[in-house]
């Protein structure tokens, strides 16, 4: 018997209502993916499917199969092997897509049944005229726990009308290949990923928790890496409900809620009777959402991963240490300020909203293309609702496929999440094997060939064809694909560092400057030591010219001189005499410029002189006979 008297499924069954009518209120959007026919012609084209929410959709690429309706267990109810069916594909041949109808049995039985006889991928056949929905893995069940955590394939329903054309196709005979398509189904706008966990700190709610708290401690290095790397934006959230005002007051409500009704679970096992309360667990996923807030407040919100890894460890409910004296425990340990938290956290029993929790329930409502959050666990990625199994390697795919191509961290980049492209056949990009250069650039959605920077140097191209290095530094890349010979230690190169990315090539050379460049002969070509007293003999690149009778050869001037000051003809003799002309001339224009100068000081200071006295050469007497007419 309940609390009150009443049967246990009785008194359970009213809340789950409770809980029920406010999710049926919701929106949920269906998260698809998408399905292109190639073959047959008479039904070629995209159609939408449902992705899953269990298995490993492939986020971020696609798969090409063969569809396959097999001819008995059309449901996928049974296992395949007991009727001798195999999916497994020949070699070189397609992977094999089963299409099972819908009916009878879980959706993740059907997969997990072609899963085990080697299918690749499963397309369910919906049999009633309705819009897409999510197939979605059982609640919970014994049954269906050894095998849901255990599916890697991807699967996806599709729609009654669709399904029928397939079996048509099928049935006389066509061959049906088609794509199964994720790449859009996460945006990817930027390089850096937004990504929320709807959560719940119970660890009594079977598959589901036991899933939930399995990742959480897998996923969290890599986590804590892509936050600290400032790659992701990571936020947690919880999910609750709240009691109908008319119930705020029953004994199940003041069990299971906070804040007079505001804030609600269910209970943990289930069972009003005994164990930890619903409310127990609001109070515990408030507090790890405060955790969450104090820690980003010091610019550390990785820390929650931390925290929730080290509570599930330290505080489970099967050990009766779920609760407050625990959790307080480990947050000391991880050195975060519990007055803050506590603070944070507030008075779960006053009979007014409580700040954080109130955030949470606006922030379940669906916004934009993230349809209501109803599903426990949920992960949204950049907006969009995540599909498939809750597992590191997938959710890694995702959130993966959420970058801007190129952005990618590192981490997107390894084998375990992603094939690298150009490792076969350099992707169809450019490359220059002599140099070890490649235009082929992996991604986590496939590659790119985009021309590199190599040692600061951007080359430029189609990045298939062709790739050049170009502007300063060019040279250094491969010497800028021009002509360059070494020879006796001496080096020439038609390469200049110039952005026209011509190649020239150096004085003493002729040709192309790309595949040759060629020693012109100057003595043979009388271009260089042609003076009477010169004798000319070819090097590599330029020439050599000396003087007989123990001149000196000028070369700017191709002539040759005297070493002493005796020898006239062409020799030093000549310079001392410009140079004495030249001395002279200046010495005689000085004196020149200065005797003028003085000249012209005179006369212009006996000018001034004569506005304030009477010189020698003035009319006195006429100045003072104006005076005494005045």
């Amino acid at each position: 018997m309940g609390r009150c008297g009443r049967p246990k499924a009785a008194i359970l069954l009213t809340f789950l209502v409770l809980i029920w009518a406010e999710l049926v209120a919701g929106k949920f959007l269906v998260e698809k993916n998408s399905l292109r026919v190639f073959t047959p012609e008479s039904i070629k084209g995209n159609y939408d499917s449902a992705i899953g929410n269990f298995g490993v959709p492939q986020y971020g690429g696609s798969m090409a199969g063969a569809v396959v309706y097999p001819k008995d267990n059309k449901k996928g109810c049974q296992k395949f092997e007991a009727s001798g069916i195999s999916f497994r594909s020949k070699p070189g041949a397609l992977p094999t897509f089963v299409l099972v109808d819908r009916g009878d049995c879980f959706f993740s039985l059907k997969v997990w049944n072609a899963q085990n006889a080697g299918a690749a991928a499963v397309l369910v056949a919906d049999h009633l005229d309705e819009p897409l929905i999510t197939m979605d893995s059982p609640e919970d069940g014994h049954a269906s726990e050894e095998y849901i955590e255990n599916i890697t394939i991807p699967s996806a329903l599709v729609d009654k009308s669709f399904g029928e054309k397939l079996k048509k196709a099928l049935s006389k005979g066509d061959m049906v290949n088609v794509n199964l398509d994720w790449r859009e189904a996460v945006p990817h706008p930027d390089d850096r990923v937004e990504y929320e966990l709807w959560t719940n700190s119970n660890d009594e709610c079977g598959v589901k928790c036991d899933m939930l708290m399995e990742f959480l401690k897998d996923f969290k290095g890599a986590a804590q890496m892509l936050e600290q790397g400032g790659y992701t934006q990571f936020t947690p959230h919880y999910i609750t409900w709240y009691c109908p005002e008319a119930f705020t007051v029953s004994k199940q409500c003041k069990s299971q809620c906070l804040n007079h009704g505001r804030y609600c679970a269910p209970d943990p096992e289930q069972d009003f009777s005994s164990g930890y309360d619903g409310k127990d667990v609001v109070l515990e996923n408030l507090r790890q959402l405060c955790v969450f807030r104090v820690a980003n407040e010091t610019r550390k919100p990785w820390v929650w991963w931390d925290y929730v890894t080290d509570f599930h460890i330290r505080c489970p409910m099967k050990e009766k240490k779920y609760g407050k004296e625990c959790a307080e425990e480990v947050i000391k340990s991880l050195g975060l300020d519990l007055s803050k938290i506590e603070k944070c956290m507030g008075n779960p029993d006053a009979d007014a909203d409580n700040p954080v929790l109130k955030e949470e329930q606006e922030a379940q409502i669906g916004k934009g293309s993230r349809g209501d959050v109803t599903i426990l666990p949920t992960l949204v990625v950049n907006n969009r609702q995540y599909r498939g199994k809750l597992e590191k390697g997938a959710v890694s795919k995702a959130i993966c496929a959420g970058f801007e191509e190129t952005t990618e961290p590192s981490v997107c980049l390894n084998g375990e999440v992603e094939t690298n492209e150009c490792l076969h056949n350099n992707g169809g990009c450019w490359q220059d094997m002599a140099a070890n250069i490649t235009a082929c650039k992996d991604t986590f959605r496939g590659r790119v060939c985009e021309c590199p920077i190599v040692n600061g140097v951007q080359l430029k191209g189609d990045g298939y064809r062709s790739c050049s290095a170009s502007g300063p530094g060019r040279c250094r890349i491969h010497n800028g694909g021009c002509w360059h010979e070494r020879r006796d230690g001496v080096t020439f190169s038609a390469c200049l560092d110039s952005d026209d990315g011509k190649c020239t090539c150096p004085p003493g050379f002729i040709g192309d400057g790309v595949k040759k460049c060629e020693d012109i002969n100057e003595c043979k070509e009388k271009k260089a030591c042609q003076c009477n007293e010169c004798n000319c003999r070819n090097t590599w690149g330029s020439y050599e010219c000396t003087c007989s009778s123990g001149l000196l050869y000028i070369r700017d001037h191709d002539t040759c001189i005297g070493k002493s000051a005796s020898e006239v003809k062409y020799g030093w003799g000549a310079v001392w005499l410009v140079l004495i002309v030249l001395g002279l001339a200046g010495g005689g224009g000085y004196l020149v410029y200065k005797q003028r100068l003085r000249s012209y000081m005179d006369s212009e200071i006996r000018a001034i002189m004569a506005q304030y006295m009477p010189l020698d050469s003035q009319n006195e007497v006429a100045n003072h006979v104006d005076e005494d007419r005045a």
